[in-house]
């Protein structure tokens, strides 16, 4: 038999004491809260999505996530309640349909009544389709569901209670909450969604953390030699630029040597005569 949507989620993990330190590796913890928790986070992702390889690849990446923060993860409260937050964020991610081989439905459940439940859900705001798996198919409880989900315990009572309604409204059977948990585990029991290995995917995330730390050292490599290159080549007092030569126009054309016009003979002479006799020019004496 499939194992259920609600199979139980590994106790909080406490801080151990140095001398219990030995007891468990971090890859053993590691697999244990991936054997315990993977194969009902993808059926729980599967109701989220409706796509069965995006739900496999949004808890595989929670995973990995998780393997990369392990010294955090292993001391919250909560670890399997982490992961699940993880997987549900990447399984809602809006920028799944950009992705070509996301772009196409996958094929729907054979049984009809299993159909109209899960057009039933993607028909829901992926808000509202969080609380309602949270709540009626994880089984969590109202304070829980608003802290998974960000909202306020109104606020997550009010998106189950519309969630429901809707449900309702496109299955009418699905009215009663007892029912549509039944329902849910159902649907989410008759897909074969068999996660990945755990060291499969502690050797993903191990690879990805090395991809990224190699990406960071190249950039901030790449960061300090622009900055030296520049200091290098940079100026170090200002230069104003050389304005780009251009043609003047509206200048009269110089003068061409020749003899005087009668106006200009005329004129010369005048002014020949005021400068020896006129009141206003002082003649040097001669001595």
């Amino acid at each position: 038999m499939p194992e259920s949507l609600t199979s139980p989620l590994p106790p909080p993990t406490r801080r151990r004491h140095p001398e219990e330190s030995g007891s468990l590796t971090p890859a053993q913890a590691f697999d244990a809260l991936y054997a315990s928790c993977a194969p009902a986070l993808v059926r729980q992702t599967y109701l989220l999505t409706g796509r069965r390889e995006l739900a496999r690849e949004a808890v595989e990446q929670a995973f990995q996530l998780a393997w990369q923060r392990w010294p955090e993860v292993a001391r919250d409260r909560d670890p399997g309640g982490w992961v699940r937050a993880m997987a549900y964020e990447c399984a809602l991610s809006p920028w799944h349909q950009f992705r070509p081989r996301h772009r196409h439905p996958d094929p729907p459940p054979a049984d009809p009544a299993d159909r109209a439940l899960l057009d039933a859900l993607l028909a829901l705001p992926p808000s509202y389709r969080r609380t309602l798996v949270l709540y009626d198919g994880v089984g969590l409880d109202l304070p829980e569901t608003a802290a998974e989900t960000e909202a306020s315990t109104p606020a997550a009572a009010g998106r189950l209670s519309r969630a429901r309604e809707a449900v309702a409204a496109r299955v009418p059977e699905l009215a009663d909450p007892a029912v549509l948990h039944r329902r849910l585990e159902r649907l989410a029991a008759t897909e074969r969604l068999a996660p990945a290995k755990a060291t499969a995917v502690r050797a993903c995330g191990e690879r990805r953390n090395v991809f990224w730390t190699r990406s960071a050292i190249a950039f901030t490599c790449t960061i300090i030699g622009a900055t030296t290159l520049t200091l290098r080549t940079a100026p170090t007092h200002y230069e104003p630029p050389v304005a780009p030569a251009q043609a003047v126009e509206g200048v009269p054309p110089p003068p061409a040597m020749g003899p005087l016009s009668r106006e200009a003979q005329a004129l010369r002479a005048k002014l020949r005569r005021a400068a020896a006799r006129g009141p206003e020019r002082l003649v040097p004496d001669a001595r």
